[in-house]
């Protein structure tokens, strides 16, 4: 990942430190040598001003990358999750599939370095790249194999126990940045001052994808164990949390409602650690002219390379694939597929000086 940009003004001047560090594949496209490159990012950049955006070529490709990284790269988990607390559920009362559940989470405590390990994390910062191509919208539910473009990007990502995190991603030159000020979440892009969703601290999915060890053993450990399942050559146990009404209801406005919202944790029985992590969702709009729009999304990741980090197992790099059903616009369905291959550069815990300001929104946001 390339973290400073050259002064191309002054050979002895001093470089500048990039809000969001870039994959080297990115900046070698850009131009046969380091001057070049960085005078075609510089006009690149420029090229996304908001006396652009009403461009139409300009405006579609911004909406529909804006598209790619709300859908793939920083969906939201609806479930508020209790990363403050150590996870200790009793299990007497308890059915044998919930019962059960919970001894799969202590294993995977263990699995990603114990009890201790995870609760002497208070805060973390995580730099990686992405990598992100989509199909097109078609008509029916016919098999999609996704051969788009691929898009080229990094992130930053702030967490600080128990409710704060931020996320800046950057991609093709569209910028991102979500985050929880322990209070609300909230979510914007670089060519839309408005936040799209906005409601309870809510955990962003990436620290699900076998980053943060303690949220996710908190998210489980009131699920319920449903079966095994083989995945990756790997005998897993299948637990299985549903998003109670209430809290579907909270998090639904005006003009759509959430219908459903299930997830899923494909845990080893051989390791412990977590292989797979899926989620769907079904979602009720209501347009201007009174037709009901449904969306149906299904978001899938798979785990891999998983590392010891001061004592944290983390996984490094891993696999989504998010599939989208829009139905309901005079009985045609539309299918759509999009996928985004990760690698995590940099991990580091515990933070010094990473206070409250730092998680705050936009001050020209109206939240």
């Amino acid at each position: 990942m390339r973290k400073l940009c050259p002064n191309i003004d002054k050979e002895d001047g001093l470089e500048t430190v990039l809000e969001v560090p870039i994959p080297e594949e990115m900046y070698t496209s850009m131009g046969s040598n380091a001057e070049l490159r960085w005078q075609n990012m510089l006009t690149w950049m420029r090229a996304q001003t908001s006396d652009k955006w009403s461009q139409p070529v300009v405006a579609a490709r911004i909406n529909e990358l804006r598209f790619l990284l709300y859908m793939v790269g920083s969906p939201l988990i609806p479930l508020q999750v209790q990363v403050g607390h150590s996870v200790h559920k009793p299990v007497k009362d308890c059915s044998i599939q919930a019962s059960t559940a919970k001894y799969i989470v202590q294993q995977y405590i263990a699995a990603t370095g114990g009890q201790a390990a995870l609760n002497a994390v208070h805060s973390m910062c995580v730099i990686g790249e992405v990598k992100i191509r989509a199909s097109e919208f078609h008509e029916g539910d016919q098999t999609i194999n996704v051969k788009g473009s691929e898009e080229t990007g990094g992130f930053v990502l702030w967490q600080k126990d128990p409710d704060l995190w931020m996320l800046e991603l950057l991609v093709s030159g569209c910028k991102v940045i979500c985050g929880s000020n322990g209070q609300i979440s909230w979510r914007h892009s670089s060519s839309q001052r408005t936040p799209i969703s906005k409601g309870p601290p809510r955990p962003l999915r990436r620290f699900l994808q076998g980053l943060d060890p303690r949220s996710t053993a908190n998210l489980f450990i009131d699920a319920t164990c449903i079966g095994e399942k083989l995945i990756k050559d790997e005998d897993c146990f299948i637990l299985k949390l549903e998003t109670s009404p209430a809290i579907r209801e909270a998090q639904s406005g005006p003009n759509y409602e959430i219908i459903h919202h299930t997830i899923w944790g494909y845990f080893s029985q051989r390791s412990g650690l977590l292989i797979q992590f899926e989620d769907s969702r079904l979602l009720g709009l209501r347009t201007k002219d009174g037709e009901d729009i449904f969306w149906e999304t299904s978001t899938e990741s798979i785990m891999d390379d998983y590392k010891y980090v001061d004592g944290v197992n983390i996984a490094h790099s891993g696999q989504t694939r998010v599939t989208v059903f829009r139905y309901g616009e005079q009985s045609a369905n539309h299918k759509r597929e999009m996928e985004e291959h990760w690698k995590i550069d940099e991990v580091d815990f515990n933070i010094w000086g990473l206070t409250t300001e730092h998680f705050m929104p936009p001050s020209d946001l109206k939240l």
